[in-house]
């Protein structure tokens, strides 16, 4: 896989992974990457994201390793690899390449405050 395929589908999987979060939240979904404010409020003016609601916006980091491999004998594949435990798809052959990448992205969202759970 070159840099642009892999790039794309890093981008791919973070969005859909987004829109798979909102969905399962229901009407909840609003506090993962939240409407930003525009306003020059307080918390703005020190350098502090708020939602359109007013909530003070914090953002989740992942760091996460990636590893592609290909070898003769297998399709290969691409894992994530978090913790100890790997994720995806990966495939065992006599010869075999594997690159090792690293992916950080944050996403925004916001915390619930005195509200019930509804989806």
């Amino acid at each position: 896989m070159d840099l642009k395929d892999f790039v794309g589908q890093a981008l791919s999987d973070i969005v859909e992974a987004v829109l798979d979060a909102q969905t399962r939240l229901g009407t909840n979904g609003r506090y993962i990457n939240p409407e930003l404010s525009t306003q020059q409020g307080p918390l703005e003016k020190q350098g502090k994201l708020v939602s359109i609601q007013g909530q003070l916006v914090q953002t989740v980091e992942f760091d996460i390793a990636v590893t592609a491999t290909s070898g003769t004998g297998t399709k290969g594949g691409i894992g994530v690899v978090v913790g100890a435990i790997a994720l995806g798809s990966q495939g065992q052959s006599s010869a075999e390449n594997s690159a090792n990448s690293r992916i950080k992205f944050s996403v925004p969202i916001t915390l619930p405050y005195g509200e019930k759970m509804h989806g």
